[in-house]
């Protein structure tokens, strides 16, 4: 399976925030859209940064209450992983694993065209895990 069945399953719609949004005001939409991550774009399309909730623990850990009012400019990761489309589930997944994260943003021609989680993409291993399973059982009885 690929990046790209997953966006056409999950939907390729991305929400992104301006980088000029207060750190607060990033935490309520997160917060709001039940999300843990989530794109910096100030056109929608290309990528300035990701923001994490790992980002504003530092930022509280860091600068206090003080960094709520902060941009998430001055936050955000700006060196932002992304895959393509042609990624296949075990290459997100080794990707994920290997630079600690939970949110890849998908990128073609380096326009933003999805993201996805980790959760997505164990969700879609476990389904083809128990797929082979059934293929091999059914295999075994004939």
């Amino acid at each position: 399976m690929t990046v790209k069945q997953i966006l056409d399953e999950k939907g390729h719609k991305v929400i992104t925030v301006h980088s000029s949004i207060s750190v607060l005001g990033a935490s309520r939409f997160l917060a709001e859209n039940k999300i843990g991550a989530v794109i910096v774009s100030d056109d929608g399309t290309s990528i300035a940064g990701i923001l994490s909730e790992r980002d504003i623990v530092r930022c509280l850990a860091s600068s206090g209450t003080e960094g709520l009012d902060q941009p998430v400019s001055s936050i955000m990761t700006r060196d932002v992983v992304t895959c393509g489309e042609s990624y296949t589930i075990h290459q997100a997944m080794e990707t994920m694993t290997h630079e600690r994260f939970r949110h890849l943003p998908v990128t073609e021609n380096g326009t933003l065209v999805g993201i996805i989680s980790i959760g997505d993409v164990v969700r879609r291993r476990i389904e083809e895990v128990e797929r082979e399973a059934e293929n091999i059982k059914a295999y075994i009885a004939s």
